[in-house]
């Protein structure tokens, strides 16, 4: 019996040079996966583990060519979505989600992409990484799109365009909320499903609203470590990773959290601020 060939994943991301997030990050993390990851970079980011210095959006026509190019050869399997920079890179990225939705009579791309967005709208160190004309578009045009998203607390209260949401019994209710606010184009009725992350909540506990509208909480371990940047990319990632593996949702959703669990386990201090968690941890327990 012949191997299953190797999946090919897309990551849509900024670029962070320090690796602690963004595309080098999702790369590591898909490779983690036994996955083939490819990448189109939709913003430059000056950046170490201390914080974000400035972004630099990549132009609509390089992102537009970028996912034309590598669709022509290297199909997704699977495609993560994370920094869309600005309103313009998310109306070529929905040209090209709303492509794929059309072509599934070709056998060479698979019946269903699963696709997760990363709603990455303010670093961790503070920064606004989208203006309100592109969260706007965010929310109208992109979000009908995907399959999941996975906002921490204050991400899903900036997509439900609330000041702020309760740590703990809101959570559910603002993911219902945002579930029912987006509409779903053509005659797709299936709904958004959402993973609201909890690596800020104490305890770490994250929420899992399927698209059938059951609720699921998922319990975490707090891990002491000051290496904790990347955490939400990782897990969206690994999420993706997980369901094009064949996962379920809730199954992967709880894989992807063990995953990130054991980065930040195995991570090592690295750099003067918030350094990454250990990304290949997984590959490297294997070869000793």
């Amino acid at each position: 019996m012949h191997p299953s060939p190797m999946k090919t994943v897309l990551t849509i991301a900024g670029f962070d040079p320090s690796s602690g997030a963004g595309v080098t990050a999702d790369l590591m993390v898909f490779a983690a996966h036994g996955l083939f990851g490819t990448s189109c970079i939709t913003a430059l980011t000056v950046q170490s583990t201390l914080g974000v210095q400035s972004t630099h959006p990549v132009s609509e026509a390089i992102v537009e060519a970028t996912l034309q190019c590598l669709d022509e050869d290297l199909r997704p399997a699977g495609i993560k979505i994370g920094i869309v920079s600005n309103q313009n890179n998310i109306f070529r990225i929905c040209n090209y989600l709303k492509i794929l939705k059309v072509e599934h009579s070709d056998p060479a791309r698979p019946s269903h992409i699963p696709i997760v967005l990363d709603p990455v709208l303010r670093s961790s160190s503070g920064r606004e990484l989208l203006d309100l004309a592109g969260l706007a578009a965010f929310r109208e045009h992109l979000l009908p799109l995907v399959d999941w998203v996975t906002p921490n607390v204050d991400e899903l209260a900036a997509l439900l365009g609330r000041p702020a949401i309760d740590r703990g019994a809101g959570i559910p209710e603002a993911c219902r909320a945002l579930q029912a606010s987006v509409g779903r184009p053509g005659d797709d009725i299936s709904r958004l499903g959402i993973v609201a992350t909890g690596g800020h909540l104490d305890p770490p506990n994250d929420f899992l609203l399927m698209p059938t509208g059951e609720g699921i909480w998922l319990v975490g371990e707090r891990v002491a470590t000051k290496s904790t940047h990347g955490t939400g990319c990782a897990f969206s990632s690994a999420f993706l990773s997980r369901l094009v593996l064949g996962d379920e949702p809730e199954e992967a959703a709880r894989g992807a959290k063990a995953y990130v669990a054991g980065a930040l386990r195995a991570a090592e201090s690295i750099g003067k601020g918030a350094g990454p968690i250990k990304h290949l941890w997984s590959v490297t327990k294997a070869l000793h």
